[in-house]
């Protein structure tokens, strides 16, 4: 009787900049018990792909665990499966970024493990295309994707039981459909049924492969998991069932099912990844809609398959923070791309291949993208992306030798939106002024301590914000799956959603009528003028360290003007921006108003002591908001080794506004400091003879350390 071959293909990944506790609980809860359980069962074969950040920190941490890993190589049990070193969405990285992120993980796994990988984990199992000659050239011989990607290029689900060779202008590698009724079932539902489904698809197809490629986490990290499969035995039963079954049923490694399976044909597959991917991609209210479409036809597998969904790179139109950062490392990738290639000094090159793996390491996929994780949606995971690139862009920007130490300002459109960002540049900070969106810089960085300031998200509608209102307990036998669970990690939040109206941009000029309180303020009441806000400003100047903006807008029976001037310069021991402000009206009446110039800044934790504001009641944590009764403020970071002070002279006074998402996290719904909204006030008169001005200074500077603690 001709066996069907089981390939399982276990991936294990932890992103770059996450949180030391958060490798070790993982570790704890899962990649260890999950190997101890497999290697009590010699019998059963799997392949297994660790991203390149867990791998270093598996090396160094935990040793015996790595070493355990070459162990079970050595013997066949395992097969070290290669990839993106630093887990990239392959197909949003430059070309050379590509082939580099997968020679390095090889060059990995063959120096510690002995033997170079024969195939490639796809983050994400994001494909296009052009993927199929991208591996090919980079000595790849098989990946897997899941069976959702050929159900769309019309592939019937009993084809689906090998695998297929897919081609891009000569190039081919063998592609594996993973089933997703196996993703569904594993570890979710009995081990039972599991054999069932097995049994009943090698009834069909003997002689076959049957495939499935999933998150190690998924056996003990994601909640509930950890009882289910470990305490409960559920990985125990799984796997002594495939032992059991061994005269009807071989679980195999992916390259050697591969090589011994001849492929079933070609598969000329379409832009695709899992089916949830494909659907948290999709614009808000449209994915609403398709999801309660695909509910309505659920039991229906032929409308199922043509339910395609969207296409990764949307999170890039979803998400303007995102395509920020993107953009951003494809800049400092091709600056490096461009001076690696001429003669340099010793001491150059090795700047540059510095830099090449700080921007490779901010390739991490993770803060890109939001659906059940935290990802985009958590800070400390943008910022170290944020960091990498800043260092990448000081080291490349000290080969370039450059002597002048003045700001220069370029005109570009960085983010490719189609609207012409100025970019000012000196050796101690970067400034991007969008002149598209209410004239704000949106984004400053501190090059002296690798600290993004700005870096904060857009409070925006979710398609689960919906579900807030039905959080309740889960009951029942079997475990719900991770994209199944709801759950608050705190009453109440439905009432902290907000949406916000603009970009969580810095230097915002908000306009609004007098009596507002700092109430309105959180509760994004102002009804500031739209135009002055957020609309488009007009470049009269981009030279060196200065940018003139300039709007106007009918506002009551006249027009309104307003001009933005940005001065960049050096501050002792760091740098400053100066934006000073005119307001002037064309009308018949005077006009009584009141003006915010608004900062946001970020300094992640907002419960940490050692990040505060100082007022002139005592130290604040940055979880604090209310009202300053001052014209400055102070703005300490000491962990990162940053201060920020702002004066608004003339100013009634400064609002202080925590910034809060309200998120989807795999431990459930949970609010996210996302920085704090500053809002200096000022009173404003204006009539057809008067220019109104006023004007904010932000000095960034080394933080001085000081142990009087911050109150809440």
């Amino acid at each position: 009787m001709s066996k069907l071959h089981l390939v399982l293909l276990i991936h294990a990944h932890q992103p770059v900049g996450n949180f030391e506790f958060v490798f070790e609980r993982n570790f704890q809860k899962s990649y260890l018990p999950f190997i101890e359980c497999l290697e009590r069962h010699p019998g059963v074969r799997i392949g297994v792909h660790y991203s390149g950040p867990l791998l270093e920190w598996l090396d160094a941490t935990h040793p015996e665990y790595f070493s355990k890993l070459g162990e079970m190589a050595e013997r066949g049990q395992i097969e070290l499966v290669g990839g993106g070193f630093y887990e990239p969405i392959l197909v949003s990285i430059p070309p050379q970024d590509q082939t580099e992120q997968i020679a390095r993980l090889a060059a990995f796994l063959e120096r510690h493990f002995g033997r170079r990988p024969r195939g490639a984990w796809l983050a994400e199992r994001v494909w296009e295309p052009q993927l199929a000659s991208t591996l090919a050239s980079a000595g790849v011989d098989y990946t897997l994707v899941d069976d959702r990607h050929f159900l769309s290029a019309g592939f019937e689900p009993e084809q689906l039981f090998g695998h297929y060779v897919s081609e891009d202008r000569g190039l081919g590698v063998r592609v594996i459909p993973g089933l997703q009724s196996l993703r569904y079932l594993v570890p979710f539902r009995e081990v039972a049924d599991v054999i069932g489904f097995l049994r009943d698809a090698s009834a069909r197809h003997p002689g076959g492969m049957a495939a499935m490629g999933d998150d190690l986490e998924k056996f003990g990290a994601w909640p509930g998991t950890y009882d289910h499969c470990y305490t409960h035995g559920w990985l125990e039963r799984f796997f002594a069932a495939l032992e059991s079954e061994a005269g009807w049923l071989e679980t195999a490694l992916p390259a050697e099912c591969v090589a011994s399976h001849p492929a079933l044909g070609r598969a000329d597959l379409p832009t695709a990844s899992y089916t949830e991917m494909m659907e948290w991609v999709l614009p808000t209210e449209v994915r609403r809609r398709f999801h309660d479409l695909r509910e309505r036809f659920a039991s229906e597998p032929d409308v199922q398959r043509f339910l395609r969904g969207g296409f990764w790179r949307g999170f890039f139109t979803k998400y303007p923070e995102s395509n920020l950062l993107n953009k951003k490392m494809m800049r400092a990738a091709d600056n490096i791309e461009r001076l690696r290639h001429r003669r340099r000094a010793p001491a150059a090159i090795a700047k540059l291949a510095e830099a090449r793996t700080l921007v490779l390491s901010a390739q991490c996929n993770d803060a890109y993208w939001h659906g059940v994780f935290g990802g985009l949606y958590s800070p400390h995971l943008r910022t170290a992306l944020w960091s990498a690139l800043i260092r990448a862009e000081t080291l490349t920007a000290s080969v370039e030798n450059r002597r002048n130490r003045k700001p220069r300002a370029a005109r570009l459109d960085l983010d490719c939106d189609g609207a012409e960002e100025v970019l000012v540049e000196a050796p101690q900070f970067s400034a991007l002024v969008k002149p598209s969106d209410g004239g704000t810089i949106a984004a400053l960085d501190d090059r002296q301590s690798a600290v993004t300031l700005v870096n904060s998200m857009m409070r925006r509608p979710e398609a689960y914000h919906a579900r807030l209102r039905e959080v309740s307990t889960r009951h029942g036998g079997n475990v719900a799956s991770i994209h199944d669970q709801t759950h608050a990690k705190e009453e109440g939040l439905e009432q902290r959603l907000r949406t916000d109206r603009w970009p969580r941009h810095a230097f915002r000029l908000l306009l609004f009528a007098p009596g507002k309180r700092y109430e309105d303020c959180d509760a994004i009441r102002l009804e500031e003028n739209a135009a002055l806000a957020g609309g488009v400003y007009a470049v009269e100047e981009a030279e060196a360290g200065r940018v003139k903006l300039a709007a106007e807008t009918p506002f009551e029976n006249g027009i309104l003007r307003g001009r933005k001037q940005f001065e960049f310069g050096h501050a002792a021991g760091g740098f400053q921006v100066r934006c000073g402000v005119e307001i002037s009206f064309s009308g018949s009446a005077s006009l009584e108003l009141e003006a915010g110039l608004e900062l946001v800044l970020n300094f992640l934790a907002p419960d940490e002591p050692d990040r505060y504001f100082e007022t002139p009641e005592g130290r604040r944590r940055l979880c604090w908001g209310g009202t300053v009764p001052a014209t400055s403020l102070r703005i300490v970071d000491e962990w990162q080794g940053v201060g920020a002070q702002i004066e608004a002279p003339g100013a009634r006074h400064i609002w202080v506004v925590p910034i809060e998402t309200v998120s989807e996290s795999e431990e459930g719904f949970e609010r996210v400091y996302q920085g704090s909204q500053i809002v200096p006030v000022w009173p404003v008169h204006l009539d057809s003879e008067t220019i109104w001005t006023a004007g904010v200074n932000l000095r960034i500077c080394p933080a001085a350390n000081d142990s009087v603690p911050a109150s809440a």
